[in-house]
């Protein structure tokens, strides 16, 4: 690896490498010397913008829950428009995404990861907690709409809905669901609660 080369955006380059090696290989695979052999990089480097190790995958994950930020926006903008269970199916399926999933397979695997991310997420499971959060404030704005019933427990629903959507989706490999499965669970779960044509 070369040495002495100034990295531009070094951080995004080792976060791109991390996520290619999660993607491909699994979260067994992710260590430090993977992640710079595949930026292409002195392994330094990692340690010259983190900590250590597990910094790094903490702000990883943070990463990822940021990027869940901008998803949620979207979200709570499409309320009112669209059906709901069609807008909480897509959502499902990218909360749920092949990449989510690994990075959710890191966490769960590693206790000293979760213990780094408490000081975000003190309570539930990093990413999924978020999402939960997400689908509530979606849920929210749809019942202030209308379109939700104005006794409908939506903080309940959200969790409901991330649980069952991450059996669903958790062994995606091996049994890719369908955009009918997605929707035909939103469906289930929230069909005591739309109040929608």
């Amino acid at each position: 690896m070369p040495t002495g080369v100034a990295l531009r955006d070094a951080r995004e380059r080792l976060f791109a490498a991390a996520e290619r090696i999660l993607l491909r290989d699994g979260p067994n695979a992710l260590t430090s010397r993977a992640v710079t052999t595949e930026a292409g990089c002195a392994k330094g480097v990692l340690h010259r913008h983190f900590a250590d190790f597990d910094a790094f995958l903490a702000e990883l994950v943070r990463d990822r829950i940021a990027r869940l930020d901008v998803q949620a926006a979207a979200l709570r903008e499409s309320a009112g428009t669209g059906t709901v269970v069609g807008n909480l199916a897509a959502a499902l399926d990218e909360v749920f995404g092949p990449l989510a999933l690994r990075v959710l397979g890191l966490v769960v695997a590693r206790d000293a990861l979760r213990a780094r991310l408490r000081a975000t997420t003190p309570a539930g499971l990093p990413l999924l907690t978020e999402a939960g959060r997400m689908i509530g404030s979606y849920l929210r704005r749809e019942r202030e709409a209308g379109r939700i019933a104005e006794d409908a427990d939506v903080d309940t629903l959200a969790l409901t809905l991330i649980g069952a959507g991450h059996l669903l989706f958790m062994d995606r490999e091996a049994a890719e669901p369908g955009p009918g499965d997605v929707r035909r669970m939103v469906g289930s779960v929230v069909a005591g609660v739309v109040r929608e044509a």
